[in-house]
Parts: C-alpha cells; sequence; structure tokens
C-alpha cells in the first residue's frame, strides 16, 4: 500500500504538482490555507501492521482512526490514551502530523510521547523509517519527534508505531469547584498537582464552557482518575479534601472535545506551567473583549486555549496581534485572510528551511500550511 503512495508522490515530483495530503478529512480548516493542485487521501490506507500486546505496542496505517486503535486495543485489556479535539473518527497519522493532544496528555504525555516509530514518504517520493516498534528502541529518534508536528509539510505518514498502556478497570471524572482570585486557584491547582493524586486528565474549564457541556456554570476543576476499584475509591477521597467535589459523566469529556465548530477561531497561550493560573487570568480579560469565548486550560502542559465560536471583529483581530508579555501565543484555526496578519509564518528561519529542503526540496507537500518559507 505504501509503494502506491511512493508512486503518487514521485509522479507529483516528475510534473511539479503540489499534494494536499488528507486523512478524514475532519481538520482541514485548521493550518494556514495550502496550495495544492491534487489530494492525496489517506482514508483507504488503514489496517494493523503488528500489534503484539505482551509488548504493549501496536503498529498500524496512518489513515486508521482513533477509534479503530480503541476498538483493536480495547479486546486486549489495552488502550492508546489519547484524546485530541474532534472525535474518534480522527487518523492517527493526522494526528501525530499535527501534534495533537488532549486533557490525557496530564497522565500521559502528548503525542510525542507516545509515539515509538513512523514511516513516510518524502517528497522525493523515499520510504524513510525512524524510531522502531518496540519501547527499549530508541534509534531514530529524532527523527519520529521531526515529523510529530510537520504538519505534513515534511513527508506523508503512512505507518506510526505506539506505546500502549492496560486499560484501567475503573475510571471516574471528579469536578470541583475553580477558585476566580488567581492566587487562590494557583494554591488550589498546586496542591491538587503536588497531592497523593495521580489524575488521567486535569482541566481547568470556564463557565461558559462548562455550562455547554452540562456542568453548573461556573469555573471548574475537572479531573479523571483510574485503576482498581480501591486506587479510585482513594483518590475520590483526596480530591474532596480539596473542595466540594462531585462526580460528573465519563461523556463530559467527550463532550470538551466536540465542543468547537470547523471555521471557529482557536489559539493557544502558552508557558510554564506553574504559572498557568496567571495565564488563565490573562485569557480570561481576553475572552470578556470577545463575545462567547470558550476557555479551557491543561494544568500539567500550562497551555490555555480559547475559542471564539463567532468570526473575529477587527477590534478582537487588534488585540489578537499585540504581544502578550510572558506568553506564546499559537493559533490553531482562523479565517484564511487572517493567518498573514496574525500569524504569517512558521517555517521562515534558516534551521526550519533547511529541513524542509532535505524532505521536500520541490515543496510538493500541503504547501503553505506552516506559511511561506522566505
Amino acid at each position: 500500500m505504501t509503494s502506491l503512495i511512493q508512486a503518487r508522490v514521485r509522479g507529483a515530483r516528475a510534473s511539479q504538482t503540489t499534494l494536499r495530503i488528507t486523512g478524514s478529512g475532519k481538520w482541514l480548516d485548521a493550518g494556514r490555507p495550502v496550495s495544492a493542485s491534487e489530494t492525496i487521501s489517506m482514508v483507504n490506507h488503514t489496517g494493523v501492521v503488528d500489534y503484539v500486546p505482551g509488548d504493549l505496542t501496536i503498529t498500524v496505517r496512518g489513515g486508521t482512526t482513533l477509534a479503530e486503535i480503541a476498538r483493536i486495543t480495547g479486546d486486549e485489556g489495552q488502550w492508546f490514551p489519547i484524546d485530541p479535539p474532534g472525535s474518534d473518527s480522527g487518523t492517527i497519522g493526522a494526528t501525530v502530523a499535527t501534534a495533537s493532544s488532549g486533557p490525557l496528555s496530564h497522565g500521559f504525555g502528548t503525542i510525542r510521547d507516545l509515539v515509538l516509530g513512523v514511516e513516510f514518504v518524502t517528497g522525493e517520493g523515499k520510504i524513510v523509517r525512524g524510531g522502531g516498534r518496540v519501547v527499549k528502541n530508541v534509534a531514530g529518534f529524532d527523527l519520529v519527534r521531526l515529523m510529530t508536528g510537520s504538519w505534513g509539510t515534511l513527508g506523508i505518514i503512512t505507518e506510526v508505531s505506539l506505546r500502549l498502556y492496560a486499560l484501567p478497570s475503573r475510571r471516574a471524572t471528579m469536578a470541583i469547584d475553580a477558585p476566580t482570585d488567581t492566587r487562590r486557584l494557583a494554591e488550589r491547582l498546586a496542591t491538587l498537582s503536588d497531592g497523593r493524586i495521580m489524575p488521567f486528565a486535569m482541566e481547568l474549564v470556564s463557565r461558559e464552557l462548562a455550562h455547554l457541556a452540562g456542568l453548573p456554570p461556573r469555573p471548574m476543576i475537572l479531573m479523571e482518575v483510574g485503576g482498581n476499584a480501591a486506587a479510585v475509591s482513594a483518590q475520590r477521597d483526596e480530591i474532596a479534601k480539596h473542595g466540594a467535589a462531585v462526580e460528573v459523566p465519563a461523556e463530559t469529556w467527550n463532550k470538551l472535545r466536540t465542543i468547537e465548530r470547523p471555521g471557529e477561531t482557536v489559539f493557544r497561550l502558552s508557558g510554564l506551567p506553574a504559572r498557568v493560573a496567571e495565564r488563565w487570568e490573562r485569557a480570561g480579560r481576553l475572552a470578556e473583549k470577545m463575545n462567547g469565548a470558550l476557555m479551557h486550560a491543561s494544568v500539567a502542559r500550562g497551555t490555555v486555549r480559547v475559542v471564539l465560536p463567532a468570526e473575529p471583529s477587527d477590534d478582537m483581530v487588534n488585540l489578537l496581534s499585540e504581544r502578550i508579555d510572558g506568553e506564546t501565543v499559537i493559533f490553531e484555526s482562523l479565517p484564511r485572510d487572517l493567518w498573514a496578519k496574525l500569524s504569517p509564518s512558521a517555517i521562515s528561519d534558516r534551521v526550519s528551511q533547511g529541513i524542509k529542503k532535505a524532505f521536500d526540496p520541490f515543496d510538493i507537500l500541503n504547501r503553505g500550511i506552516l506559511g511561506p518559507s522566505s
């Protein structure tokens, strides 16, 4: 199957045809606009290449959906703990290419931590492999990380080897109120993070987002815990020591993942995890000026994610274009005509240009998705 993709890329290279790489097509509005004459869809490039449950690893083709991986590994009492924005109909290739992760990254790391190896077809039509299919294999580690988050600009991901975990027998989602005072919020997050709780996920959600997810309309801290019955019970009790805690449906996480709609503006503020409460306050001040803004934060990663349900007004665009002291602003999705103003390029530096030329010297793969290269 990979040979068919290789032949397609070689043909495109010979004719200087630019290619748009897609998976299930759910995230096509993410990233900058792509200039392409043809599309390569990975939707039929699916299935398991290798799976040895005893090794807690699986190798699948790039078009395999997250739902299919969950079904296959679940039959063996295992799981791949990744929950990026969107639904499980997204493909593993797109998840790796966009470096997408969700609340489960708190306990299990981001997609970069879960990918052991990759196979991909470069813009020259070469098949390249990095990493391995077992946890102890570290060969090509840097190459694996390079491909994770490359947005299809260096190669078309055809196979991915993944780290798995044992599926917990019990899981529970707990919610406690988040203090509105920044200092008290920082203290609560610190005590929860440093305590005897080992949550799979810990996410801070705004009042508006909590309401849309079916929770009480106030800022809340959501935590998912798991393990055997005794471990879950003990962690429930520990969480309750930090405030009035209630158990909420597990479906809450899926509601959070799918809350945004295609075409909405999404950006993140990123920085040191220890300062996430201050970052939350800064994002909140921005959100107050943006009608209908939704916010959630990954406590362990230190990122605050903001979703704007409506297209930004001119005033909002001016706010977003201003530098926010001490923060890194990363745009996930914008109206097509705003990319040049707010985030023109992610690959204008010499190192990025050199890497791009090494893997795709004719610039035929996902041209423009990371911005112009010069």
